[in-house]
């Protein structure tokens, strides 16, 4: 489960991520908490999470060229270095108490801004600092390192909203940066794995998107988790309208579904870690139940209830997460990757500007009810769809028979059903 850990530049970039990851998820519950706090709105909350992933929509594609030209760890330098001054920067308008909503809207952007090259450089970088043979092991110990910092950050943010206000958990992102940085310095460049980066040319854009068209594993499964990520990880808007207007509970419920999907999460990361492979079967089946639980859970009449269902909803989130992560890294060449991994990020964190302001829009019409039923709705069914496409362009079909007693339900091969008819 462990296994990357005994690469030493490895273990250093994943001691560096554990510290910025804490500080980033608090200032993620602060930023949600205080424009809400001035504006009273679901919506500003939805503009919010967009502004700040609107970059990506707008200029992924170009930051995955530019990560495939450039080496990775002095991108990587320049882009958390950015996003430390502008945690900052944040913190300062907080703490002297002049900040407004447009200061955090434009703060969100800047954030982003550095995301379009952090992203795909961070995601691509895992690769020269393990190698193929520990990609997997590295992608899901990756996802497992964000979701431990989640169970840390929201907790801490919340006691830091509630004790001495938003603007100290701004601060402490801010500091945070420090670990990242200096780790990246400290790693030895002779041990990086050598990749070919790709050389100044026209059409590179084109062609990335040539690549993926071409091959369905890498365009259907962006397909998913462009849907998914749109209308059902839009949490800062489901989880702050359930805890403000549902439950009547205030910055520390929030804090709590977000600790608690947590530790699904971090739960569904590391079986990811332990699994060999990253099928596609089990991308449909988590994002299915993905889609399903958000229903269940929209319908929770009390507040444990609801609490409670965010630890399977954070298990099959990031089984979706990882499983797609890994399968389109694992299917893509090297050369080709930071192309290939800022469509991806681009589709699943660029889709938020358009889903967050509409989820926020139907939450703050309808209730947050409706609005996290809707998002759960629109994730099952793009699940279900995708699922029977990559079946028909994978000569599967649908067999329905008994093993050991049990009803089995799955896809084989076509000239594979007659075969099995007999035993069913």
């Amino acid at each position: 489960m462990f296994a990357s850990l005994k690469v030493r530049n490895y273990r250093l970039f994943f001691m560096g991520q554990v510290v910025s990851n804490i500080g980033t998820w608090m200032q993620r519950i602060a930023q949600d908490w205080l424009v809400l706090s001035l504006t009273g709105s679901s919506a500003a909350v939805g503009i919010t999470t967009a502004l700040q992933f609107l970059p990506m929509l707008l200029f992924g594609l170009y930051g995955g060229v530019l990560v495939d030209r450039l080496r990775k760890r002095p991108t990587l330098l320049v882009t958390q270095s950015a996003m430390a001054l502008t945690a900052l920067a944040l913190a300062v308008l907080t703490l002297s108490g002049h900040v407004q909503v447009w200061h955090v809207y434009v703060a969100a952007f800047a954030m982003g801004l550095a995301t379009v090259m952090d992203n795909p450089a961070r995601q691509s970088f895992v690769s020269e600092l393990v190698g193929r043979d520990q990609l997997q092991n590295a992608v899901s110990l990756n996802s497992a390192n964000f979701q431990s910092a989640r169970l840390v950050g929201p907790a801490v943010a919340g006691l830091m909203i509630t004790g001495v206000g938003t603007g100290w958990a701004f601060l402490a992102n801010g500091l945070s940066f420090v670990a990242p940085l200096s780790c990246l310095l400290l790693m030895r460049a002779r041990e990086l794995h050598t990749v070919q980066r790709a050389p100044r040319g026209k059409g590179q854009l084109r062609e990335g998107l040539h690549y993926v068209a071409g091959r369905p594993e890498l365009i259907w499964t962006i397909t998913l988790v462009g849907f998914i990520g749109t209308f059902g990880f839009n949490f800062p808007v489901f989880l702050s309208a359930f805890a403000d207007d549902v439950f009547h509970a205030g910055a520390g419920a929030y804090s709590l579904f977000n600790t608690l999907m947590a530790v699904g999460s971090l739960a569904g990361a590391l079986l990811a870690a332990r699994r060999g492979t990253a099928r596609l079967r089990v991308l449909i089946a988590a994002a299915l139940g993905f889609g399903a639980l958000e229903i269940v859970a929209s319908t929770a009449p009390e507040l444990w209830l609801f609490a409670l269902l965010m630890v399977p909803i954070g298990v099959f989130s990031m089984t979706v997460n990882v499983t797609a992560n890994t399968s389109i890294q694992m299917s893509t060449d090297p050369a080709m990757r930071g192309r290939v991994m800022a469509l991806y990020m681009m589709v699943f964190l660029g889709g938020s500007p358009v889903g967050a302001p509409i989820v926020g829009w139907v939450t703050d019409t309808y209730g947050a009810r409706v609005g996290f039923a809707a998002g759960g709705a629109v994730a099952a069914t793009a699940a279900l769809v995708i699922g029977l496409v990559l079946a028909r362009v994978g000569n599967l079909r649908l067999s329905v028979g008994w093993h050991r007693g049990h009803p089995q339900v799955r896809f084989v091969p076509r000239e594979r059903r007659e075969a099995l008819a007999p035993a069913a």
